[in-house]
Order: structure tokens, then C-alpha cells, then sequence
């Protein structure tokens, strides 16, 4: 297997109910995400190149769910579904992090 140039590390922490700091796994969709990440992996063909896996806590989950991109060490919070493609392809495809659901540097 390749090293890949890109990897891609998903919070899919799930506290118990009523945790007042939420889960992105809970109520803001990091499983479908890391699915859905996954899937254009696989649409791409891009095993070799954007590796993704699944981990704990990331960052305050109360901003919704979070990412991690490695090795540029970008963590991106409140990530939905629509995001999924154009990190896709800015980011893990062409290098260039999307501004707009990058975390605060106060949050990590």
C-alpha cells in the first residue's frame, strides 16, 4: 500500500444523552459523514492517495462534527454533508483548505 498524501481523521465520539457538549456522533451526523467520506474516496479511486479513519474526540462537539487533515493539520468543525465534495476536491485533491469551516485557532 502507498503512503497516502492526505489523511483524513473524523470525530466520531458519542457521549451519553444529555451530555451538554453534544457527540458528533450523536445529533451531528460524523457517522454518515465518515461514510460519506468513504464513499467519494471510493468514487475517486483514491485509496492510495487520501487515507480516512475514524477517531475519538477532536475538538468541542458542540460545533458540530469535526475533521482532522493530516499533514497540514487542519481541523475543521461544523463539517455537513454538502461539505463533503468540496473538501474532496479543494483540500484532499488540490491542496487548498476550505476557509470557511476551518476551526479557530482558540478552539484548537
Amino acid at each position: 500500500m502507498a503512503r497516502p498524501e492526505r489523511h483524513v481523521f473524523a470525530c466520531t465520539e458519542n457521549r451519553p444523552p444529555p451530555h451538554p457538549r453534544g457527540a458528533c456522533a450523536g445529533g451531528k451526523g460524523s457517522t454518515a459523514l465518515l461514510k460519506a467520506f468513504w464513499a467519494e474516496q471510493r468514487k475517486r479511486q483514491a485509496p492510495d492517495t487520501v487515507a480516512i479513519t475514524c477517531s475519538g474526540r477532536l475538538g468541542p462537539c458542540d460545533q458540530g462534527a469535526h475533521l482532522l487533515v493530516y499533514p497540514d493539520a487542519v481541523l475543521y468543525r461544523g463539517v455537513t454533508m454538502a461539505d463533503v465534495e468540496k473538501i474532496f476536491t479543494r483540500h484532499l485533491g488540490g491542496g487548498e483548505p476550505v476557509q470557511r469551516l476551518i476551526a479557530a485557532e482558540t478552539v484548537w
